[in-house]
């Protein structure tokens, strides 16, 4: 499978790499599809017509096909055109899951048209039983990758899959 490969590409780096800045990494073990519907649930929604803004708050889920971002807010920023949202900006213990994958931080912007999730601040990543910490995840939904930044550490079990 593409996603063991890559875990384990992954592994041999990061022992070599466990004190180094950036780490590459496979994300979620398959390519999604960012042109899938995008559900939002929340406690409450605040529409501002004046500026076309919107923000979900309280128990906010965001899911687009296998993928959910789970956090306590979460602002809606639409095109020029209003018609189309641009970005999410999620904040307050933001936790996303793609699959067995699962990456938690204070903070992640979405971008819908590209497909790319930056996460920030005291980010932690769990996959198949290893962890990674940083400063900063940028996910590509469209690949399946990702690369953590700044100050990466890496924990892993020999010969685990």
């Amino acid at each position: 499978m593409a996603f063991h490969r890559a875990l384990i590409l992954m592994l041999g780096l990061a022992a070599g790499m466990a004190q180094a800045q950036q780490a590459t990494i496979a994300f979620g073990d398959l390519e999604q599809d960012t042109s899938q519907p995008v559900e939002v649930t929340a406690d409450q929604l605040a529409v501002n017509n004046a500026d076309g803004s919107a923000v979900f708050s309280g128990n906010v889920q965001v899911k687009q096909g296998e993928m959910t971002l789970a956090a306590a807010k979460v602002d809606v920023r639409y095109g020029t055109d209003q018609s189309q949202i641009k970005e999410l900006l999620a904040s307050g213990g933001v936790t996303i899951t793609n699959l067995a994958d699962k990456a938690s931080a204070e903070e992640a912007v979405y971008t819908i048209e590209t497909g790319v999730i930056v996460l920030t601040g005291n980010v932690q990543l769990a996959q198949a039983g290893s962890t990674m910490q940083g400063q900063k995840l940028t996910i590509n939904l469209k690949d399946g990758t990702g690369i953590m930044e700044g100050r990466v550490t890496t924990t892993f079990v020999p010969g685990g899959n």
